[in-house]
């Protein structure tokens, strides 16, 4: 069963994520990754700078949606790629002071 997580707040359209990778990026943002979850406006710039921290420590890592051993390095996604739109929501969410949430 894959779980979808939505993340959503004012300044930017809903962001739709495979849950566990949605779960992977929530804990590199410091959060323990529970879903339903949500980050008050003042914790968002913090989280924002640890999830880019993370991605810059580690652009190429893969994180695709389900670990699979025999899959090619060529249908892997990178870290940087999946990423990136959530960066992009706290980014919003941060220049405008609103929360962000997430539920299934």
């Amino acid at each position: 069963m894959v779980l979808l997580i939505k993340f959503q707040t004012q300044a930017h359209a809903d962001i739709v994520m495979f849950g566990d990778v949605a779960q992977t990026l929530l804990h590199l943002m410091g959060h323990s990754g529970t879903v339903p979850g949500a980050l008050l406006a003042e914790d968002i710039p913090q989280a924002l700078a640890r999830l880019q921290s993370a991605v810059t420590a580690n652009p190429q890592r893969p994180l695709n949606p389900t670990p699979d051993d025999d899959s090619d390095s060529a249908d892997q996604v990178s870290l940087a790629h999946r990423a990136l739109p959530l960066i992009q929501l706290l980014q919003a969410a941060a220049q405008r002071g609103t929360h962000v949430m997430w539920d299934e």
